[in-house]
């Protein structure tokens, strides 16, 4: 028999706020959070933390020498780490398992200290040991002070489920009893927008909703970049405690055609679902969060995929991208979030543009998607 593994708490800093709380009342809203930002002298759409996350992030950069050099990614992490820690009742000598991943890493100090190089010829000192990308998970275990693995990664998009998935390998291999996973993005950078805005994805929207994830109806794409870090703890065993249950896991790597692709019927997607799914039928998912990420092809192959394997018996669909934006690698742990939320609160949340007249009268099961480039999809199902 497969070993139960539970959601024991979770925790987040994005541009819903810092609490339970705080962030299923902004999911009450159909009020998009998205602002525009001056970015590259151009005024930009993204999903920023709220003004109270940005003093704690602060205040949490000047509470020690060391962090002062930190880049924002570690800082949210840590942030969201401490939380969820705290409410799991975890204690530093408990030495639990970290996976902590993201999909860009330090993008703010990589692209200061690249630009002092090319202004300076020289590196700053502190430029390689703040900028690679394990420097989350080994901040994150240094600052709850545990002695127990750390890893760190980086999937594109489904990063923060793959840590997920990596959580629960081990606890289920017996190499840990605890594991706290989760993912962190600070994308917010002149380079990194401008990336994307070269693969001409980016929302140029001057609308109530600049992120029109889940309508398949848009002419363009409408991408928008967001920032934050969701982590949770994973611990074997379910309780009455127990926020939800992992019933199901499901990963699906497919061949890539070009850099970024996804098959039209998003066969990535397909495989990770039914895997997730395992003997669970179709009547017995009541939600699905899609990763949607707001983009023409992006969206509509995610639909295809779940049309093709729920058939006439698709369920409830929603995500969070028009609200706060593509986190990247943080995005799926962040819409897992979501899926926790409603499963705890018994309520749906609506797409506020999309007109979904198939409301659960009860709320059981939720399947979570993420998908990066690669065609690398992860699907979670959770259980109340």
């Amino acid at each position: 028999m497969i070993e139960k593994i539970a959601i024991t708490a979770i925790s987040s800093i994005s541009p819903l706020g810092i609490s339970q709380e705080e962030i299923w009342e902004a999911y009450q809203k159909d009020k998009t959070l998205l602002k525009k930002r001056n970015i590259n002298n151009e005024d930009v759409w993204v999903g920023a933390l709220t003004s109270e996350g940005q003093k704690e992030i602060k205040k949490l950069q000047q509470s020690d020498a060391k962090y002062k050099s930190l880049d924002e990614s570690v800082l949210y992490a840590l942030f969201a780490s401490r939380n969820a820690v705290k409410n799991a009742g975890w204690k530093a000598g408990d030495n639990f398992g970290i996976n902590m991943g993201s999909s860009r890493g330090a993008t703010a100090l990589f692209e200061k200290y690249h630009e002092e190089f090319i202004k300076d010829g020289v590196s700053t000192t502190l430029a390689s040991p703040t900028t690679t990308l394990g420097n989350i998970a080994s901040w994150v275990a240094h600052d709850l002070q545990t002695k127990g693995p750390e890893v760190s990664h980086s999937i594109t998009c489904s990063t923060a489920l793959h840590s997920l998935l990596n959580g629960v390998a081990w606890l289920r291999g017996g190499m840990a009893e605890k594991f706290l996973v989760g993912g962190s993005e600070a994308p917010l950078t002149p380079f990194t927008i401008a990336q994307i805005k070269a693969l001409k994805i980016y929302s140029r929207e001057n609308t109530e909703y600049p992120c029109r994830a889940l309508d398949l109806d848009k002419k363009f794409n409408s991408m928008v970049l967001g920032e934050g870090a969701s982590v949770v703890c994973l611990e074997k065993g379910v309780t009455e405690n127990s926020l939800a249950e992992i019933e199901g896991i499901g990963y699906a790597t497919e061949i890539l055609e070009h850099n970024i692709s996804i098959s039209a019927d998003a066969v990535c997607f397909q495989r990770s679902m039914k895997m997730a799914l395992g003997t669970i039928g179709p009547d017995d998912v009541d939600v699905i969060v899609m990763h949607a990420p707001g983009t023409k092809k992006g969206d509509s192959s995610e639909v295809n995929a779940i049309e093709k394997i729920f058939k006439n018996k698709k369920p409830f669909c929603t995500t969070n991208k028009w609200k706060i934006g593509h986190t990247f690698g943080a995005s799926g742990m962040l819409s897992l979030e979501l899926g926790v939320l409603m499963l705890q609160h018994q309520k749906v949340i609506n797409v506020p543009y999309i007109k979904n007249d198939k409301h659960p009268d009860k709320i059981s099961r939720v399947l979570v998607n993420a998908v990066g480039f690669g065609g690398n999809a992860v699907s979670i199902l959770l259980k109340k």
